[in-house]
């Protein structure tokens, strides 16, 4: 590619509309507006969300307008996803959430194992929640499977107890670790609130998947721009092999839409199923492969040649396993690379790339994350 051709434009980046989700490690809630840009750049109709996590890109797409094809192979984004793209008008919803504020708590599963009594300081530590929330957790999500609800309706009452119980968590943000002290939120008590489902007037034909991403693309048609996620594997050579870090992170959010009272392990009381040798993910993985080459960046490799849409937004951070000469070689086998946004965390800024190198350089310093708009080839 010619080191004078110009990515960066300069272009104002679109309006975002409002979104809801759980506090997630990578959001890209900040990048909605430039992810929107883009998307219209090349005039999509139909867009894949290829690792959906909270939904808050699938919803800013939809509320924009376009198709949606939303896929994560976590069960509580499918749920989120069926809430915001299938869910009727909000109010549908009030009573059905007004019935299930005003149950009676109740002991069980979850506060045996998630909850903590600030009064006892043996429990105060290491618990996501204090057990009066827990205890409404109880009897709201055993009332929701004694419910004759629809699949969306279902939905629609479990994202707005994960949403409210993201509201009053003791922790930074995930469950592989607790907070030692109760933070100030967590005395507050559980309520549950309407989610904001998506309404523009627009008929949708959305799709929503929890398949491994690779077998999706493959047979997946009519789909104008493929946007990708992807997790990140640290580039941390200190770092545990990988983690498992979004299955392990969010594992409460699976047991909460599941209800299956799965077996636990560990400090945190993480689901037998979020461990290290079950739920890898390529993508995470930190080793190298028999011929060398990082398992991470020959999974985004393949991603990107799977792809049938005609466009492709790929967000990756500096943080990640793939190192910038790496990813520019994988992102030249596949296509052309169109634009480029850079965000510097750290400042807060977008960046104003001019040149194709200046990525190069900019991508090996911590807190940067980065937008590729690829046609592919």
């Amino acid at each position: 590619m010619n080191a004078q051709f110009q990515l960066f434009s300069n272009e104002t980046a679109m309006p975002a509309p409002s979104t809801e989700g759980i506090k997630y490690a990578g959001s890209k809630l900040k990048l909605i507006p430039h992810i929107l840009r883009l998307a219209a750049k090349v005039n999509a109709r139909t867009v894949l969300d290829g690792f959906s996590g909270t939904t808050r890109v699938s919803q800013a797409f939809a509320k924009t307008g376009y198709d949606v094809v939303c896929n994560d192979r976590a069960v509580w984004s499918e749920v989120f996803g069926r809430c915001y793209l299938f869910g009727k008008e909000s109010h549908e919803y009030s009573a059905l959430i007004r019935h299930l504020n005003s149950l009676e708590p109740k002991d069980g599963w979850f506060t045996e194992f998630y909850g903590g009594d600030d009064r006892k300081a043996s429990q105060s530590a290491k618990r996501p929640w204090q057990i009066h929330n827990t205890r409404k957790l109880d009897a709201i999500r055993e009332e929701i499977d004694k419910l004759s609800l629809d699949p969306v309706e279902k939905s629609v009452a479990l994202t707005s107890l994960i949403l409210a119980l993201d509201q009053v968590d003791s922790t930074l943000g995930h469950y592989a670790s607790y907070l030692r002290e109760w933070s100030p939120r967590s005395y507050k008590q559980l309520h549950l609130h309407v989610p904001a489902i998506v309404k523009n007037g627009h008929v949708p034909n959305h799709r929503i998947y929890r398949d491994d991403i690779f077998d999706l693309v493959k047979n997946l048609e009519n789909v104008d721009l493929a946007y990708f996620d992807p997790p990140y594997g640290s580039n941390n050579e200190k770092m545990p092999p990988s983690r498992v870090r979004y299955a392990s992170y969010y594992h409460v959010w699976t047991s909460v839409c599941l209800y299956d009272k799965p077996a636990l392990f560990g400090k945190v009381n993480r689901r037998i199923d979020t461990s290290d040798t079950v739920a890898g993910s390529p993508f995470e993985d930190f080793r190298r492969g028999s011929d060398g080459k990082f398992i991470a960046v020959e999974a985004i490799e393949k991603l990107l040649a799977s792809t049938r849409a005609k466009h492709i937004i790929l967000s990756y951070s500096s943080g990640g396993r793939a190192t910038s000469n790496e990813l520019n070689q994988v992102i030249k086998s596949c296509g052309q690379l169109v634009e480029i946004v850079e965000m510097d965390y750290k400042r807060n800024v977008m960046a104003d790339m001019k040149w194709t190198n200046e990525w190069l350089r900019d991508a090996e310093t911590p807190n940067r994350e980065f937008l590729f708009l690829i046609a592919r080839s």
